[in-house]
């Protein structure tokens, strides 16, 4: 242990983006990280003694805090208007590095696969199937799989022992598995298939827009009850497209629309003058589109279009943007 009391405010930005990185992962949530985050600067801030390596130390507390809010997190997503998505979050406040960034236990230098992992752990898709785990098993897979920790270093960030902490990876990884398609689409596919679905729904392509769809392809609608959205998860084929395409055509000609790169993956962005109204995204498999969303709660689309105000649209972004 170091002698000197707390984490210096210049310690502790090193590891921000990391630690928010870790925080919206586990909460699905912009807004809450955000807090979480700044309650562990505050915790850290205060501490009578910090260890030589504090990033472990950091991210504990906030994974703790996490699971504080987790607890409560369930019964206000039940009581919320139609289906709940994840906050969306442009893809560069999240691509932080990982584990070999923050200098957490056993991180090593990230490849390009590793990379890849990194940009799936912020899909949509990712995100909402981690909100059927328990919070236990959220915070050992995220803290395992995404940054990296060993069993050990697990094990005192959750008080649990070792081979708890194995069962709660394992359980974690067997459920995602089971909900999410074998094998997932490469960048250039997401980015080729994006710019196709962008096409087909411009011109009202029905039958091209239908056979982007995978089997068992979704719609789910993020309002919240506070702007017009259908209020249950849509499927389909034919119900889909009717719904995109009417969509479409009756916001045409009274909107302005930019793409970026938010959650991993090209995403339109819909303005209702200066205003972000919606956001939409998908993710894919080598056999389609598997799952649209589309954001229109005003209140989590604020941080989005605070860091994404309207611009001409210049393209497909890259998902390192």
């Amino acid at each position: 242990m170091s002698a000197a009391a707390g984490v210096s405010a210049e310690c502790f930005t090193a590891h921000r983006r990391s630690l928010f990185g870790l925080a919206y992962r586990m909460l699905g949530s912009a807004a809450e990280a955000e807090d979480v985050v700044q309650e562990a600067y505050l915790r850290a801030r205060s501490a009578a003694e910090v260890p030589e390596a504090p990033g472990p130390y950091l991210a504990t507390i906030v994974t703790r805090l996490c699971l504080d809010v987790l607890k409560s997190a369930r019964a206000r997503r039940e009581a919320y208007v139609g289906p709940w998505l994840p906050e969306p979050v442009p893809t560069g406040d999240l691509l932080d590095g990982g584990g070999a960034a923050a200098g957490y236990p056993g991180a090593g230098a990230e490849s390009p696969a590793a990379r890849m992992d990194r940009v799936e752990s912020i899909s949509m898709a990712f995100l909402v199937v981690l909100e059927s785990l328990s919070p236990l098993e959220r915070a050992a897979l995220i803290l395992r799989d995404v940054f990296d920790w060993e069993f050990d270093a697990l094990a005192g960030a959750l008080g649990r022992s070792p081979a708890a902490c194995r069962q709660l990876v394992h359980r974690a990884r067997e459920h995602v598995a089971a909900r999410q398609p074998r094998f997932r689409a490469t960048e250039a596919e997401r980015r080729r298939l994006f710019e196709a679905f962008l096409d087909a729904t411009a011109r009202g392509d029905a039958g091209a827009l239908a056979a982007m769809l995978a089997e068992g392809a979704s719609v789910t609608p993020d309002s919240g009850g506070k702007a017009s959205a259908a209020r249950r998860v849509l499927s389909g084929r034919d119900r889909i497209t009717r719904y995109l395409i009417g969509l479409w055509r009756k916001g045409a000609g009274a909107i302005v629309t930019r793409v970026a790169s938010v959650n991993g993956a090209p995403a339109l962005l819909v303005y209702e003058g200066a205003r972000l109204a919606t956001a939409v995204g998908l993710d894919a498999s080598p056999t389609g589109i598997d799952a649209i969303w589309i954001m229109r709660n005003p209140d989590k689309l604020a941080r989005l279009g605070a860091a994404l105000p309207l611009l001409p649209s210049r393209g497909l972004p890259d998902a390192r943007a």
